[in-house]
């Protein structure tokens, strides 16, 4: 069985920085894409960065330039670098991972950003 595991979110002031990171466990012979997605209260879930294995990144417009992500492909872990964060950011984080040619999520971390 696969398993997404997450850490590192928690409350932040306004212009602060968090780190998220997300293990992959289990029998993996093959993991595609990883990343990261993130749900605010009322709306719906949406990608916020995400890496494949040869190291393709995509970023949603509104963290560009703020947010990073990054990967170990030894370690089966992705993380995301969050900086100067804003209000609006957030949200229940989610991993995510193609993994076995499946697709699997992590339990979700909660970020708060405060004003």
């Amino acid at each position: 069985q696969v398993q997404l595991v997450e850490s590192g979110g928690g409350l932040v002031q306004a212009g602060g920085s968090l780190r998220l990171s997300c293990a992959a466990s289990g029998s993996i012979f093959s993991i595609r894409a990883m990343g990261w997605y993130c749900q605010a209260p009322g709306k719906q879930r949406e990608l916020v960065a995400s890496i494949t294995s040869g190291g393709r990144i995509n970023y949603v417009d509104s963290v560009k330039g703020r947010f990073a992500i990054s990967r170990d492909n030894a370690k089966n872990t992705v993380w995301l670098q969050m900086n100067s964060l804003k209000p609006e950011d957030t949200a229940v984080y989610y991993c995510y991972g193609h993994v076995n040619f499946n697709d699997y999520w992590g339990q979700g971390t909660l970020v708060t950003v405060s004003s």
